[in-house]
């Protein structure tokens, strides 16, 4: 999947420079040499120092980048997370990326981290969603990561998940189920299938069907989701999903669930403020 970062930064320089940066070229020496700092401007997980790199030497493998802070790393206002130096024309063209990349990365770190101190002392992990920025997904489930989150999956293709629609159209749990591992069987593949449940009756489907990895509790209130994982009885893993928020989050831990995913771990977090500037 390493392309579809490649292709990001590429895509990104093109819709911003376009034919070119005509605001740096105008004043700045082809020449010119300088250097920038990255500037942490409020408390948080900081993520993206890697991306940054990358970014900096697709653009220029001239630009020399010394890291002091990591991905992954605390931070707080007035800290300086790396130092970039070279021509002058890069690192003005460059600036805008990284620091997109780096804001909103960190913010996802951030947020993770948050929901993780809140599950400790509990087996429960946190999982993002599919609800990504077009394009920005590999690096947005890299930032859950360094925030000490986990990947529910990539996309479409490294995982069965049959929702509530698959399961409509498909006439119900027990023919979705069947289908799923017809499907897998007859092409020769080998991957997990997770079965969203929206009430005990279609648990109990599901049950009897089995064939599955995990159940996906949606929308259940805490008291039915004890009761849930009591009938599910670690025969597959278990997941919440679906109204739960920040507040509500340690009482599902509680109820006894394998994983919890949070969809406003990428699709509404808050960038952490930085900014990139000449030292």
């Amino acid at each position: 999947m390493e392309h579809l970062i490649d292709e990001l930064i590429k895509l990104a320089f093109a819709e911003d420079i376009g034919d070119g940066d005509h605001t740096t070229l105008c004043c700045i020496p082809s020449d010119a040499m300088g250097r920038s700092r990255l500037l942490i401007k409020e408390e948080g997980i900081l993520a993206g120092v890697e991306m940054a790199k990358r970014i900096f030497h697709t653009f220029d493998p001239g630009l020399r980048v010394t890291v002091y802070l990591h991905d992954g790393e605390a931070v707080k206002k007035g800290d300086v997370a790396f130092l970039v130096e070279g021509k002058v024309q890069a690192l003005l063209q460059t600036e805008r990326l990284v620091l997109n990349v780096m804001q909103r990365m960190s913010g996802i770190a951030t947020a993770t981290h948050r929901y993780v101190k809140a599950l400790e002392g509990t087996k429960t992990r946190v999982l993002d969603t599919r609800k990504t920025t077009p394009g920005m997904r590999m690096i947005e489930k890299e930032a859950v990561r360094i925030g000490g989150g986990m990947n529910h999956r990539i996309g479409l293709f490294d995982m069965i998940l049959l929702k509530d629609n698959h399961v409509d159209f498909a006439g119900g749990i027990a023919q979705a189920i069947t289908r799923a591992k017809s499907y897998l069987k007859e092409n020769g593949m080998n991957l997990k299938i997770e079965i969203e449940v929206r009430n005990f009756r279609e648990l109990e489907e599901a049950l009897d069907t089995g064939g599955i990895d995990r159940i996906m509790l949606d929308n259940f209130t805490v008291e039915e989701t004890r009761e849930a994982v009591r009938r599910i009885n670690g025969r597959y893993e278990t997941e919440s999903s679906g109204g739960i928020t920040f507040d509500t989050l340690r009482p599902y831990a509680e109820a006894g669930v394998d994983y919890i995913s949070i969809g406003a771990l990428t699709h509404s977090v808050k960038s952490l403020d930085m900014s990139l500037k000449r030292y």
